[in-house]
């Protein structure tokens, strides 16, 4: 979008210091090549008669003709051409149709002849009419250039009021997805412990404000991300048995970050969900770190693939997370995700944060 609007106001300067130097520049010459600013002038006012009217039709193309007709709609189309004719044909009658006799030295005639004369006339003529018509389509050219960059910056807002809409639209998806999981975990952990699960209700409090507050914003330090994942982790871990091993390592960074919020709480609802076998050994490892400036986030599980539709890696969750992605770090994240010797693997890294 920057870019677009210094294209456009390049192109406004460049026609103010163009047209300036066509007034001004053969003036300047003449002052500093004779020192007499009488015979500047001179050149100044002879220039300025001969500029003026292409001047003159340039800006009113550029600024009228152009934006009003010619892009105003097939109706207005005609009337751009029709206008252009009837000043083309207009200022040149005027400037060329003599006012009475044509007069010519005698000797003039005798030397060159008359019909050279005609000739140079009519080649005037022509002449004029030639950068007439350039200055027109001069003015159309740069007049293109604007819209086309202005239907490009149109193009850009649109495209992200879209972005942020949707975006917005995937956080309040996937607030309802996590506290639907929270809850039933709280549920299962009521009939096992009834005392660990009053202890977990003050984890799952600073979960909820976490999510339904903090997480509104449209980035947060990584460090209270990290504390947010740490203690959804502890709470999915009650709901395993003796079976599963819960690792985690997740390193606070040395100096401020910021990163979307609630972007990989999908990755490990998908690594319990199907990394998680009651009547099997099991495991979750997650582990997040900064490399440089890069967040390196890594998700390892055992793999029990189930039987129908829901796969690991697929899920509405994931295809969020996915969508944000790709919204939130356009060019600056990679996913890499295997399933190999019963270990299903992700990781995600989002660069130069």
């Amino acid at each position: 979008m920057q870019n677009l609007r210094r294209r456009n106001l390049i192109l406004n300067t460049t026609q103010i210091v163009v047209w300036a130097g066509v007034f001004l520049v053969p003036a300047l010459v003449t002052w500093t090549t004779t020192g007499h600013m009488q015979q500047a002038f001179f050149v100044f006012r002879h220039t300025a008669r001969m500029v003026l009217p292409l001047f003159l039709l340039y800006g009113l193309n550029y600024y009228l003709l152009v934006p009003q007709f010619l892009y105003g709609g097939k109706g207005k189309v005609k009337w751009f051409y029709i206008l252009n004719v009837l000043l083309l044909v207009g200022y040149n009658l005027y400037r060329f149709i003599p006012r009475g006799p044509l007069e010519v030295p005698e000797e003039v005639v005798n030397q060159i002849g008359m019909r050279n004369i005609w000739a140079f006339f009519l080649g005037g003529i022509i002449a004029a009419v030639f950068f007439q018509v350039l200055m027109i389509l001069l003015a159309v050219g740069l007049r293109h250039l604007m819209r086309m960059n202005d239907r490009e910056m149109q193009f850009e807002e649109e495209r992200r009021k879209t972005a942020e809409a949707e975006l917005t639209w995937l956080k309040h998806q996937l607030n309802p997805h996590f506290l639907f999981n929270t809850l039933n975990n709280i549920s299962s952990l009521t009939q096992i412990d009834p005392d660990k699960a009053q202890e977990s209700i003050g984890q799952l409090s600073d979960l909820l404000r976490y999510a339904l507050y903090d997480s509104e914003a449209e980035k947060v330090q990584l460090a209270s991300e990290i504390e947010f994942m740490d203690n959804y982790i502890d709470l999915m871990a009650l709901r395993c048995n003796e079976l599963t091993t819960v690792e985690k390592q997740l390193e606070a960074p040395s100096k401020p970050v910021e990163v979307a919020p609630l972007l990989f709480i999908s990755l490990v609802e998908n690594a319990f969900k199907h990394g998680v076998n009651a009547r099997h050994p099991s495991f979750v490892k997650v582990a997040m770190h900064m490399d440089g400036d890069d967040l390196v986030f890594a998700c390892d599980n055992s793999l029990f693939e189930k039987q129908g539709t829901d796969h690991i890696g697929s899920g509405i969750g994931l295809e969020n997370m996915k969508r944000r992605l790709e919204l939130l770090y356009p060019g600056r994240y990679t996913y890499e995700q295997t399933a190999a010797d019963d270990t299903y693997h992700v990781q995600v890294t989002l660069k130069s944060l």
